[in-house]
């Protein structure tokens, strides 16, 4: 089998509708925040079962601008997971703050709620899960654990547009939820973020801080910023989320497929989805054992080659990073962590795959595997 194009390890689905929603903004002339990004807001805090959903420029900002609305300051600890994008643990450095890495499970790569209770101390301010490649963390736990320790509990949702509990999406069980549209999400606005809560009073001093602090115009109580979304983007993201379940379900088809291939290969190991969990697989990563015979970087190296895009998420668990190296983290603390860092790969599973694309993927691991 001839593959002429490479099959891209993520790619954005963009139709007709989607240039037609954008183009309407720009005739209409009104770029900037307004209807539209109300609009916006209005139908994602629906979508998600909260009572507020605010639209900021990205998902990094969201989740600064939770923290800095939750207090959290100099001498504060919160506490994140080591195995993730950099971000969660730097708006908490972005703070003054102090980061406090917790491991993971390896069955969902999500922060381990053992390991947490572990990690809280009095300076303990908040607990940050993050939703890992769209499968939800344990947030009925890790919410038990909050409570009790009386702590606040915020999701980092970028990676899980439309996943749920037990039927309960994520980004409404948490006091406050960050969400990325950055292009490779499951749905997208170029960039931009959004930020969901049940909660009155975080919801109305975000609004204040995402634009210059206002309670009115010319009116500023306290120390905000521009972090308004525009309304081309609002008016992208309003499209992309009436088909966010359609593409959600491709994703899942997809999965299951490379799943039902894939899992009798026995140098790999595939992921799992927990019971009454909806994982929406914003990343399919399988673990490249140990006894594989060309092991996880050689394998990656060989499926580019051969025109199948893949990436490692991620090659280093934040904790051995070099700014956090140098911040004086002991290293080789959660082992989990480091050992999953060694070993994930991630593989195509975005909704415009065609079986023909599976079937060489799965051909080509095989080949490669054993």
């Amino acid at each position: 089998m001839v593959i002429i194009l490479k099959i891209k390890i993520v790619e954005p689905v963009i139709d007709d509708k989607d240039i037609d929603m954008v183009v309407k903004v720009l005739k209409s002339k009104w770029l900037v925040h307004g209807p539209v990004v109300e609009e916006f807001e209005r139908r994602f805090a629906e979508y998600i079962g909260t009572r507020y959903a605010l639209a900021v420029m990205n998902g990094t900002i969201a989740l600064d601008l939770i923290l800095r609305t939750i207090g959290v300051g100099p001498g504060d600890e919160v506490i994140v997971p080591d195995f993730t994008f950099i971000a969660t643990a730097n708006v908490v450095l972005a703070q003054g703050a102090k980061p406090v890495f917790a491991d993971i499970e390896l069955e969902t790569y999500n922060i381990d709620p053992d390991d947490v209770v572990e990690k809280i101390t009095p300076r303990t301010k908040a607990i940050i899960a993050v939703h890992l490649f769209g499968h939800p963390a344990d947030l009925n736990t890790l919410r038990e654990i909050a409570d009790e320790y009386k702590v606040y509990l915020i999701e980092d949702a970028a990676q899980a547009h439309g996943a749920e509990i037990n039927g309960v999406k994520v980004g409404s069980i948490g006091d406050a939820a960050a969400f990325s549209f950055y292009a490779t999400k499951n749905m997208t606005t170029g960039e931009g973020g959004m930020i969901t809560t049940n909660i009155e009073w975080i919801a109305e001093k975000i609004r204040m801080l995402r634009n210059h602090g206002q309670e009115g115009k010319y009116y500023h109580v306290t120390f905000g910023g521009n972090y308004r979304m525009t309304a081309l983007q609002a008016a992208l993201g309003l499209s992309q989320l009436e088909k966010l379940d359609e593409l959600n379900a491709k994703r899942r088809r997809n999965a299951e497929y490379l799943t039902s291939r894939l899992s009798t290969i026995k140098t790999i190991r595939v992921p799992k989805e927990k019971t009454g969990y909806k994982h929406v697989w914003h990343q399919y990563v399988i673990w490249v054992k140990d006894e594989h015979p060309l092991g996880r970087d050689i394998l990656a190296r060989k499926l580019e080659e051969r025109g199948i895009g893949v990436a490692i998420h991620y090659p280093k668990p934040i904790h051995m990073q070099p700014l956090y190296k140098a911040l004086g983290y002991p290293q080789n603390i959660c082992p989990n962590s480091i050992e999953a860092a060694k070993h994930v790969l991630s593989i195509p599973v975005h909704p415009l795959l065609t079986k023909e694309q599976l079937d060489y993927i799965v051909d080509t691991i095989r080949e490669l595997s054993t």
